[in-house]
C-alpha cells in the first residue's frame, strides 16, 4: 500500500472547534500525520488538495447493500450470481458518493463481507445482521399471498421467520453463527410488506426480550425496526440499542427513549424518495400507497419532536430499498428537523462512530485512525444540500485506498 500526501486541503471534523488548514499524510492505511508543513520522500503519492474541504468518510447505519428496490420477482427470474454481482456495484455506488462504513441491516453475508476486508472490489467497511428477524408474515417475511416464499435462498443464509420465544433464541443463534455483527428485529408492520402496517407490533416483549438478552451475552447490539408507538415501547422494555425509523415516535416515548440511552436512525430519505414515484417501484402498489402517505405525512414532524427531546438521532438512509448513491442526501432531512449542518455531519460520522464503538477508528480525522476521507469543493457547513450529489464528492479514500479520485493531479 502507497505512503499517500493530501497537501493543503481544510479539515470539516465534528470534533474540531475550528476548521483546519493543513495537509494529511497516509502511511499503512492510517492518519500519521496532520500537519501544515510535512516533508515526505519521492516515492509518496502526492495529491494536491487545492485548499478543498476533507472530512472523515461517512457511516451510514442502515442500508441494503444486496437490495435494488425489492422486487421479488427478481428473486425469482435472475440467477444467483445476479444478487452478488448487482450488491458488487451497490457498495462501489455507496463507497463512491462518500460513505466509508455502512450498517447493512439485513441481506449482506459474511462473504460480502470479507469481500470488503480484501479490497478487491470497492466497497465500504461493511458490519453484518445477516438476516433480520420476523414474526410469520410479518415484515421480512418474503411470502407472497399467493403462497410463494420469494426470498432469496442459499446456503449460510438463515431463515429467520418465526415465533415464540425458543424459535426466535434459534432465530437470533443461527444469525451469530453465520457471523452478525449486530442483530435486526423487525418489531412492528412495514410499508412495502404484504401484511400488516405500520402502526401495528411485531414480536411481544417476551420474544424481543429473548432476543436482546442472547444478543448481549455475545456481546451485540439489536437494531429493531419499528414505525409503531407500541413497538417501540415493546423495545425499550426489551432493551433494544437502536429503533430505525420511529414513525410514529411521540412526546411521552421520545422521553423514554432518551431515558434508557437508545438512538433513532430516522431514514427520513427513504419514504420521501418512494414518495416522489411511488409508481416506479413494485412494491409500493395500490395495498401499500396509503400507507407510504400515513408515514409521509407524521414522519418528519415526530422525528423533530424527538430531536426536541433530545434523542440521540443518528444517519441511516435505507437505501437499497431506494437507489445506492444517494445516501448523503439524508443530511439535508437532518437539518430540515432542526439540526444544524455541523451536528448533521456528525450524526454521520463522530457520533455514529460512537454509537458503533468504533470512534477511536473511524468517524473523525485524528492521528492513528483508519483513514477514511471524502474531498470535495464547497464547504458543505454553508450547503449540507451539496454533497449529496456524488458527483460533488472528487476523491474517497478507505484504509488508506484511493477508491475515487476526480481530482486533477
Amino acid at each position: 500500500m502507497d505512503d499517500i500526501l493530501i497537501r493543503d486541503v481544510i479539515v470539516i471534523d465534528s470534533t474540531y472547534n475550528d476548521l483546519l488548514d493543513t495537509s494529511i499524510l497516509i502511511s499503512d492505511g492510517k492518519i500519521e500525520e496532520i500537519s501544515r508543513n510535512i516533508k515526505v520522500d519521492d516515492d509518496v503519492k502526492v495529491i494536491d488538495g487545492d485548499n478543498q474541504y476533507i472530512l472523515p468518510g461517512f457511516i451510514d447505519l442502515h442500508t441494503h447493500l444486496m437490495a435494488n428496490g425489492f422486487h421479488y420477482e427478481d428473486n425469482m427470474r435472475n440467477p444467483l450470481s445476479t444478487y452478488f454481482y448487482n450488491g458488487l456495484i451497490n457498495g462501489k455506488d455507496t463507497i463512491e458518493c462518500g460513505v466509508t462504513t455502512v450498517r447493512d441491516c439485513g441481506l449482506a453475508d459474511i462473504g460480502f463481507k470479507r469481500e470488503s476486508e480484501q479490497f478487491r472490489f470497492p466497497l465500504p467497511k461493511t458490519l453484518i445482521s445477516v438476516c433480520p428477524l420476523s414474526i410469520t408474515r410479518g415484515h421480512f417475511d418474503y411470502t407472497e399471498p399467493s403462497g410463494h416464499d420469494m426470498r432469496i435462498s442459499y446456503p449460510g443464509m438463515p431463515r429467520c421467520i418465526g415465533d415464540g420465544e425458543s424459535n426466535v433464541l434459534k432465530m437470533t443463534r443461527d444469525c451469530i453463527g453465520a457471523r452478525a455483527d449486530f442483530i435486526k428485529v423487525m418489531a412492528s408492520g412495514g410499508v412495502l410488506s404484504a401484511y400488516g402496517f405500520p402502526q401495528n407490533p411485531q414480536f411481544n416483549k417476551k420474544e424481543l426480550k429473548t432476543i436482546v438478552d442472547e444478543a448481549r451475552a455475545n456481546h451485540l447490539k439489536v437494531a429493531a425496526h419499528s414505525h409503531s408507538i407500541a413497538g417501540m415501547r415493546n423495545c425499550i422494555a426489551a432493551g433494544v440499542s437502536s429503533i430505525e425509523h420511529g414513525t410514529f415516535v411521540d412526546r411521552k416515548t421520545a422521553k423514554e427513549i432518551k431515558e434508557h440511552n437508545m438512538s433513532i436512525i430516522p431514514t427520513l430519505l427513504v419514504h420521501k424518495e418512494l414518495y416522489k414515484n411511488p409508481n416506479e417501484s413494485y412494491r409500493v402498489n395500490k395495498g401499500n400507497i396509503k400507507k407510504l402517505k400515513d408515514v409521509v405525512k407524521v414522519h418528519s414532524e415526530n422525528i423533530t419532536t424527538a430531536y426536541e427531546e433530545g434523542v440521540n438521532l443518528l444517519m441511516g438512509t435505507d437505501c437499497g430499498v431506494v437507489d445506492h448513491g444517494i445516501n448523503l442526501g439524508e443530511l439535508e432531512n437532518l437539518t430540515k428537523i432542526g439540526m444544524s449542518e455541523k451536528e448533521a455531519i456528525s450524526a454521520g460520522t463522530y457520533k455514529a462512530a460512537q454509537f458503533l464503538g468504533l470512534d477511536d477508528r473511524i468517524g473523525s480525522v485524528r492521528l492513528h485512525h483508519d483513514a477514511d476521507l471524502i474531498l470535495t469543493d464547497k464547504n458543505p457547513l454553508d450547503d449540507i444540500s451539496y454533497i449529496k450529489n456524488k458527483d460533488n464528492i472528487k476523491l474517497v479514500v478507505r484504509d488508506g485506498h484511493i477508491f475515487k479520485n476526480h481530482l486533477n493531479n
